[in-house]
């Protein structure tokens, strides 16, 4: 589904400018690559600068984390309508090797949709295609205000 096609909800008033995108979005340099909310699949890319590196010289766990809860939880809003948001309400990540600064890409998708609860899954993956991290994520499917 086209973005055109889609149209309503916070996911997409972002995607055409008709709201500013979050300051978290763009700290971590977050680029849509391809979004499918029929199947509930997204793919995204981040810019890990020099400024998210540890002492290690690797990009620190937590902005790694920030982008997978950043991939996942858009996988979910996309499918959403006008006036509803999924916070997550749980978010386990596992580290499988060290980022270095650059591009990082992270594929997510709704696992499994409730009515009120959603089960999320992905990852992100280096330059050379090397999975860096995995996530699985709990969301709430929730009316806004």
């Amino acid at each position: 589904m086209t973005m055109e096609a889609q149209g309503q909800g916070l996911f997409w008033d972002v995607q055409a400018g008709r709201i500013p995108p979050p300051a978290a979005a763009v700290t971590l340099g977050w680029e849509l690559i391809a979004v499918d909310p029929e199947h509930g699949t997204i793919e995204v890319a981040f810019q890990a600068g020099e400024q998210f590196l540890n002492p290690a010289g690797v990009v620190q766990g937590g902005f790694l984390a920030a982008m997978l809860d950043d991939t996942l939880g858009p996988a979910l809003v996309a499918t959403l309508p006008a006036g509803q948001f999924a916070p997550t309400l749980d978010l386990h990540v596992q580290f499988l090797r060290p980022a270095s600064p650059g591009r990082l890409v992270g594929r997510g998708r709704v696992a499994q949709r409730g009515n009120e609860v959603c089960f999320l899954a992905g990852e992100l993956v280096d330059p050379d295609g090397k999975t860096v991290a995995v996530a699985t994520a709990t969301a709430r499917i929730k009316n806004v205000s």
